[in-house]
């Protein structure tokens, strides 16, 4: 069970991340990516964030490119939060394909 100030983080960082990754994908036209979870560990070290992408043909893509960058996001991402946390997560992206699933799932209902 996590605490109440886990989760409070958790949200924090995803709300900042969406702006960083909304700033940075305006630029792209024709892609979306929206941070649709983020877990971070007990000892605030690490960050998983699950990046939902649109449309999901660039999504590892997307997903290495964040990656190949973690330092300047992390770096992006402390100076919004530099108030309310004391050391930011190493950021660890990971691509959320449950839209792609969900989808499938359609499909196999209908057949």
């Amino acid at each position: 069970m996590e605490s109440t100030r886990i989760q409070k983080i958790q949200r924090q960082i995803q709300k900042d991340l969406s702006e960083i990754f909304r700033e940075d994908t305006a630029k792209m036209r024709g892609v979306i990516v929206s941070v649709s979870n983020v877990r971070v560990s007990p000892d605030l070290s690490i960050a998983r964030v699950h990046l939902s992408v649109f449309p999901s043909e660039r999504g590892q893509e997307i997903i290495d490119t964040a990656n190949r960058n973690e330092k300047t996001i992390r770096y992006a991402l402390a100076q919004r939060v530099r108030n309310q946390l004391r050391k930011t997560p190493e950021l660890v992206f990971y691509i959320d394909d449950s839209l792609d699933y969900i989808e499938h799932i359609d499909e196999l209902l209908k057949k």
